[in-house]
């Protein structure tokens, strides 16, 4: 049973390993992240919020509601156009245990290649909510979370809440 890791658990700040061969063991913790994405009502998760330092991470399209479990992601492409939205993160929550949210200034659309569960390789221009979705879990697996990308101040407010819980 995979359980959740917060903001201040160092594995949540390492580089991830490469994966180096899909695995049945692999594959049932991408379903596993699936189900506890899907309990918690969010949209990614990555490997290491979930104490595994690995590149891997799973994520939905709210839209569509397509499920990507993608190994090994790579964004190849940002594009020059920006845009704010507010993000949270089910490893960043306040007192109340739910996710806090800030905005963040990411690009509006990326090119993303990765490995498939089937070992496929893929490849998608992905813009909008997934294109944010896969840069915030792609973040995760260099060890970056969304606050690092807030200005000073509100990153010191944000992290204020989060050292309340504890």
């Amino acid at each position: 049973m995979l359980q959740m890791k917060l903001c201040g658990d160092l594995v949540l700040r390492q580089k991830c390993a490469p994966v180096s061969e899909i695995t049945p063991d692999l594959l049932a913790v991408l379903d596993e992240m699936v189900e506890m994405m899907r309990a918690q009502n969010g949209v990614g998760l990555a490997a290491p919020q979930v104490g595994i330092s690995s590149r891997f991470l799973v994520m939905m399209d709210p839209d569509s509601e397509v499920v990507y479990r993608m190994i090994n992601p790579n964004i190849t492409s940002f594009s020059e156009d920006t845009c704010v939205l507010e993000e949270g993160c089910l490893s960043v929550l306040g007192n109340d245990g739910l996710p806090i949210y800030a905005n963040v200034t990411r690009p509006q659309s990326v090119i993303v290649e990765w490995t498939d569960e089937h070992g496929a390789q893929k490849k998608a221009q992905m813009s909008g909510i997934p294109a944010r979705i896969v840069q915030h879990e792609a973040d995760h697996l260099d060890g970056k979370l969304f606050v690092d990308h807030l200005p000073a101040v509100r990153r010191e407010m944000v992290m204020r809440k989060v050292k309340k819980r504890k």
